[in-house]
């Protein structure tokens, strides 16, 4: 989830911050920029809503491009 930190960090916003608002633990998000853990479908939606990018970015860090 390369683009996960990413986006947290340009939009200047903590770990807890993000948690919270995600309804999860500061440790969930972390597992997940770290990639310790994969999050579910439902909560890349999540994250894509309240980041307003793509499930690409969140992912590879990158919009998708088309070959």
């Amino acid at each position: 989830m390369k683009g996960l930190k990413i986006i947290r960090k340009e939009k200047n916003l903590n770990q807890q911050k993000v948690a919270i608002d995600l309804n999860i633990s500061r440790e969930a998000l972390s597992h997940y920029e770290n990639g310790k853990r994969e999050p579910s479908l439902d909560m890349l939606i999540k994250m894509s809503d309240y980041f307003n990018v793509s499930i690409d970015f969140l992912i590879k860090g990158e919009e998708f491009k088309k070959r």
